[in-house]
């Protein structure tokens, strides 16, 4: 039995509310039940009953068994001097006010209604299964089912959301500057992101700015705060990098002490940190004002146009700067493009329409329909349940239901789990 449990049949009335009593006999009549207070102190505010004769306004609190007042040291705080009503699953012990009078109890492990009793055992006190719904999450009803899809991924968007409005506090709210920190972060993938992520912040974005129009100075930029212009190579190109970060690292005091090693062991040739930076430094010198040019797209296909991006000419025959390679054109796939989409630019959008009173949801629906699903182990699982993922929205939906609703067994806040529970 989860205490949540409790609060959820007390919120949607889950019990008979026709013969309530308090665990010393008097009549319970409720006129209100309050409202669910998800902060600190008592679980509901502002509730409404009757004792026998005597009208009562003021605070519920809702426990397993009743002891757990003194456990959770209730006595002790004033925040809870105002509870007209002690709602327990099980009555072990009374409880009593700072001036020793006795709080009215409620006891319901008889009064909840039995099929609500029944799913909730069924879905929440199985052991080893993937998710708590695993066997029934197929007969959800569709409009259900897509309709809280839909707002999980807002809210995915909206957690996004957060940890952007952190770097825009810290970059002095340089929208520009974010977008390039973030877009750096997914270019280096999992395996480089937060190596990315350092390089990206060991220079103001001013920086990058000024060399817009000179890509192999932004080459140079990124190349040299990673140390990858530190080995001898007889080759023009790497010189001429060289020559420009020792220019660049003078002029601008730059630093490379916080920047994160990059990793090349286990990645594939396409995905070698050295061609992501060349691939980086060109999207910046194709795009003088990427940030607006994101921002006014009113599609999704003209975000898919900016990033047809491919790399400097040398890396036409390169992986790395030692090794000869057969000549090959290396363009951003539109797998990774929809991973920057997905990751970077949706998110961004979001945040600065919702900064600006836009209707951010509305936009930002519509776009992950036209991006096509992640594959991942969370998304096979869910897709052999129940065959649902066909875009970024239901499959960033789906991480979201599976991190945060699923693995933390909030059921009882989960629209699957309470379409369950009174089946």
């Amino acid at each position: 039995m989860q205490e949540n449990f409790l609060h959820y049949v007390w919120q949607f009335k889950k019990f008979d509310t026709a013969h309530l009593k308090t665990t010393t006999g008097e009549a319970i009549a409720l006129l209100n039940n309050g409202q669910y207070n998800l902060n600190g102190g008592p679980d509901f505010f502002n509730a409404q009953l009757k004792i026998d004769d005597q009208l009562w306004a003021g605070n519920v609190e809702i426990h397993i068994k009743s002891s757990d007042w003194y456990v959770h040291n209730h006595e002790l705080d004033a925040a809870y001097d105002n509870v007209i009503l002690h709602v327990v699953y099980e009555h072990d012990t009374d409880i009593f006010r700072k001036d020793n009078s006795k709080i009215p109890t409620l006891q319901l492990n008889d009064l909840i209604h039995k099929n609500v009793l029944h799913n909730y055992q069924k879905l929440l006190m199985t052991p080893s299964k993937w998710i708590n719904c695993e066997n029934d999450i197929a007969e959800v009803d569709d409009f259900l089912m897509s309709n809280w899809l839909e707002r999980l991924y807002i809210e995915r968007l909206e957690r996004k959301s957060r940890a952007i409005k952190i770097l825009l506090k810290s970059s002095k709210n340089d929208w520009e500057g974010v977008l390039f920190k973030l877009l750096a972060k997914n270019f280096g993938l999992k395996v480089n992101g937060d190596a990315f992520f350092s390089m990206a912040n060991s220079f103001d974005f001013s920086i990058v700015r000024k060399m817009q129009s000179q890509p192999l100075q932004l080459e140079a930029l990124f190349f040299g705060q990673f140390g990858l212009l530190e080995i001898n190579i007889e080759n023009a190109y790497y010189l001429n990098l060289v020559k420009e970060y020792q220019f660049l690292k003078q002029k601008f005091k730059l630093s490379n002490d916080q920047v994160l090693p990059l990793q090349f062991f286990r990645l594939r040739p396409p995905n070698f940190p050295t061609i992501r930076l060349s691939q980086l430094a060109m999207l910046y010198h194709q795009h003088h004002s990427l940030f607006a040019k994101i921002m006014n797209a009113e599609t999704i296909e003209p975000l898919y146009e900016l990033f047809h991006v491919t790399t400097s000419e040398y890396w036409n025959t390169h992986f790395t700067f030692e090794k000869l390679s057969q000549s090959s054109k290396k363009s951003l796939t539109k797998s990774f493009v929809d991973l920057l989409l997905i990751n970077t630019i949706l998110p961004l959008r979001f945040c600065y329409q919702q900064n600006q009173g836009g209707n951010a949801a509305e936009s930002s629906l519509l776009m992950a329909q036209k991006i096509a699903s992640e594959q991942n182990g969370i998304i096979t699982a869910f897709n052999n349940l129940r065959p649902m993922s066909n875009s970024s929205l239901t499959s960033q939906a789906l991480i979201q239901l599976k991190t945060e609703y699923c693995d933390k067994n909030r059921c009882m806040s989960c629209a699957i789990g309470n379409s369950l529970l009174v089946k």
